[in-house]
């Protein structure tokens, strides 16, 4: 397992209830770590709608979590 800090934005954010919270990743890749989050709090958003970045860097879904990072959940963004 491996213990790392989330970033929530947006809607994301207001569904978990806090912008951040340290978390134990036990998933093979973000991909799954994103699932168990989604579960915990109920977001609507499926991967495929967001960004993920890693150590605030773009990363990919099938990146494995690694110990002390902190990864951000990053759903579009709409403005005008």
């Amino acid at each position: 397992m491996s213990r790392l800090t989330v970033l929530y934005f947006a809607s994301l954010r207001d569904a978990a209830g806090v912008a951040s919270e340290a978390v134990e990743a036990d998933g093979p890749d973000l991909r799954a770590l994103y699932e168990t989050l989604r579960r915990r709090h109920g977001f609507a958003l499926p991967v495929e709608r967001l960004r993920v970045a890693v150590d605030g860097d773009f990363a990919d879904w099938n990146e494995a979590p690694r110990a002390g990072s902190e990864v951000a959940f990053i759903p579009p963004v709409s403005g005008g």
